[in-house]
């Protein structure tokens, strides 16, 4: 890294492509964080009951908009949870009507509240169809649940054994490889010659496995798909830093209540909303990039999925000393432990212009 480090970065104001707002209590907790620097996000809909229908997705928005903080200005981009009971008619109403932007599919028994999801994609073949119709991304949590397939490795068989053939049958259907983990993933989203994207964490730019198993478990570290191998890390920072257009910020920043991740069963998720930003920019400087972060984090997602640049513009300072977050948010619903990217973090949002 040059020693003549920049030390003001100004970039159209950002954008969350996968988010985990939660509902009730976490919702009221969690929102003002994401909706201080991002001005849009694609929501998640694996509540419990799940967004499944357009009418819940209007519903939820409602709630979501109803505790937005004064002042804020934030669009959620609503997303449906693809069940095997989906109404491709409903789908299509959804998308018509500019409520739905995207259809999540959760392999069942695959993450956090995912029990709903499909087993069988023949089941949900003709909602697929309407989608690849008319023009609805599907956005993908790409990891097999079978018994036998080793958790390392479930994105790389998903994409041999479910999403290639699925794209190759519906070559028309836009797919969004969510919360891209591994070289695999990578490789196959550069080599694919269209209708093929991929969303990046932040906390898969700054851990491995190690972060997670070495010197003891570390639950706030684990989140699935789980992170991999270093070589896997830094296969997704190149990619991230690269101002490859089909690569962008896809926090799945997902909140859980301390005593549900400190447990012997602990679910989950890394709550990454507090300090993304400033860890994007420690990241992007440290990979000589940061003159495409503005490419990964607010100019990548719009273009994929259909939709206006930011006019507003966020201002990221560099300062001398680290700064300082929370080690924890308090909810109404109890406390959630923010992401320690163990280093210390200088750049930080000073503003945001209109």
């Amino acid at each position: 890294m040059s020693d003549n480090r920049t030390t003001t970065l100004t970039i159209r104001r950002p954008d969350d492509w996968h988010l985990h707002l939660r509902d009730g209590d976490m919702l009221r907790g969690v929102l003002p964080d994401s909706s201080r620097h991002f001005a849009r996000a694609i929501i998640m809909p694996n509540l419990v009951p799940p967004v499944v229908t357009t009418a819940d997705a209007e519903a939820y928005r409602a709630r979501i908009l109803a505790v937005l903080p004064a002042g804020d200005r934030f669009e959620p981009l609503m997303t449906l949870y693809l069940t095997e009971q989906t109404d491709a008619a409903d789908v299509a109403l959804g998308k018509a009507s500019g409520l739905i932007h995207a259809v999540k599919l959760y392999p069942a028994g695959a993450t956090t509240n995912s029990h709903g999801g499909v087993r069988d994609l023949e089941n949900v073949m003709p909602v697929l169809e309407k989608m690849a119709e008319i023009g609805l991304p599907l956005c993908v949590h790409g990891e097999v649940t079978t018994p036998e397939v080793d958790i390392f490795d479930r994105e790389a068989v998903f994409i041999e054994t479910v999403l290639d053939p699925l794209r190759r049958r519906l070559p028309d259907l836009k797919v969004t490889m969510e919360h891209v983990t591994t070289q695999d993933g990578v490789d196959y989203i550069q080599g694919a010659d269209s209708n093929l994207a991929g969303s990046i964490t932040t906390h898969h730019l700054i851990i491995n496995r190690n972060a997670l198993l070495v010197g003891g478990i570390r639950p706030h570290y684990y989140c699935l798909p789980v992170a991999k191998r270093e070589v896997h890390r830094l296969a997704l920072r190149k990619a991230a830093t690269s101002g490859d257009a089909r690569f962008f910020l896809g926090t799945d920043s997902a909140p859980h209540v301390d005593p549900l991740k400190e447990c012997a069963c602990g679910c989950a998720g890394v709550y990454t909303s507090v300090n993304t930003m400033s860890c994007l920019a420690h990241v992007f400087e440290q990979e000589n990039a940061l003159d495409r972060l503005e490419a990964f984090a607010s100019r990548n997602g719009p273009a994929w999925y259909g939709l206006p640049v930011n006019d507003e513009t966020v201002t990221l300072t560099r300062r001398s000393a680290p700064v300082e977050y929370p080690a924890k948010i308090e909810t109404g619903a109890g406390p959630v432990t923010v992401f320690d990217p163990m280093f210390p973090l200088h750049w930080a949002v000073e503003a945001t212009h209109g």
